[in-house]
């Protein structure tokens, strides 16, 4: 358990400054008008994801999943596993399932954020 924790820990720290990278070299290339580096590190996080979920089952890789999956792109971008939650839903035949937990983790997760934003504002008001 605690050397699971470990890769995951430092796959996460070399996911977070991949993010940052690509965050501060997308902004330098196009400027900060539209969040292009998120957009861009969870469209990119989500095709790894993607890629390495079928070449870990194919070579038997699957034990680095905690230090790549969890780790490196979960520190690069959660969205990567939002979207394998989501297309794994989609894949075993809940359609309904899947576009629940789109809709609701969209929506709710936005809501959560703008309800922090108000408890911190109304906080240190």
């Amino acid at each position: 358990m605690i050397g699971t924790a470990v890769q995951v820990a430092l796959g996460g720290a070399i996911g977070a400054v991949m993010r940052y990278l690509v965050g501060v070299g997308v902004f330098r290339l196009w400027g900060g008008g539209f969040p292009l580096g998120v957009l861009s590190v969870n469209i990119f996080g989500s095709f790894l994801m993607g890629v390495f979920v079928v070449a870990a089952a194919h070579r038997g890789l699957t034990h680095l999943s905690p230090f790549v999956m969890t780790g490196i792109l979960g520190g690069f971008t959660t969205f990567s596993a939002f979207s394998l939650e989501a297309v794994t839903l989609y894949e075993r035949g809940a359609l309904g399932q899947a576009a629940l937990y789109v809709g609701l983790s969209v929506v709710l997760s936005i809501g959560g954020l703008m309800f922090g934003l108000w408890a911190a504002r109304a906080a240190f008001a």
